[in-house]
């Protein structure tokens, strides 16, 4: 039988207490910025839209070394949207801001072109409208579902984004003749993964929508 004074009694005591203290809790993450570098990147890219689309008209938009400044352009404008998405990845600075920032400065940048290149009939009109009807009706799906949650750019629309830079960048550059059918088999596969990717966009904003409403209804 254990004495009062005991220690053994003392420590299963003192152990009883301190397993029967509430844990204090797990401090909150900081909150990442809005104003981060991932970010200001999206915002540089919106930024050398209007001095790409001077650098294109410059010149009635035939003169070489203007195409050139002009591809340059398109061109460093076109790499920031992948390294804005591998800061953002790799430091965690990913915001509902900068979801919604990037594919909008890659549609401003793109469509930019796009109507450039038609205004100086270098390329079929259909072909922007197609491409513009697409990211305009992805954009307004992005704002019309965003009370349920925010859409991500996917790796088919990565993938599409990528393939019509390269195939602008092929139009802006001054090439031979000889290299319109390289530049049309481009355009149009990016033109089949446009059409996909907007198709398959329209099917996760009703998907989200339905999972939202239906978590809602069931409170």
């Amino acid at each position: 039988m254990r004495r009062h004074g005991d220690p053994s009694s003392q420590a299963g005591s003192e152990s009883g207490k301190r397993q029967s203290e509430p844990s204090s809790p797990a401090p909150a993450p900081t909150p990442v910025p809005t104003l981060n570098v991932a970010n200001l990147l999206t915002l540089s890219r919106l930024a050398l839209v209007p001095l790409f689309i001077g650098a294109l008209f410059a010149g009635d938009g035939s003169e070489t070394v203007w195409r050139a400044i002009a591809t340059a352009l398109f061109a460093i404008a076109s790499l920031t949207d992948q390294v804005d998405g591998w800061v953002a990845r790799k430091y965690g600075l990913i915001t509902d801001f900068g979801k919604i920032a990037d594919p909008i400065a890659d549609k401003a940048l793109i469509g930019a072109a796009l109507v450039g290149l038609s205004l100086l009939g270098e390329l079929p009109w259909w072909v922007t409208v197609v491409i513009a009807v697409r990211e305009i009706g992805v954009t307004l799906l992005r704002f019309w579902v965003i009370r349920h949650g925010v859409i991500p750019a996917s790796r088919g629309g990565k993938a599409k984004t990528l393939a019509q830079i390269a195939a602008i960048v092929l139009y802006l550059l001054p090439l031979p003749d000889g290299a319109e059918p390289v530049r049309w088999v481009l355009m149009g596969f990016a033109l089949l993964l446009t059409v996909a990717t907007g198709l398959d966009y329209v099917f996760r904003a009703l998907k989200l929508r339905k999972t939202a409403r239906a978590s809602t209804a069931g409170r």
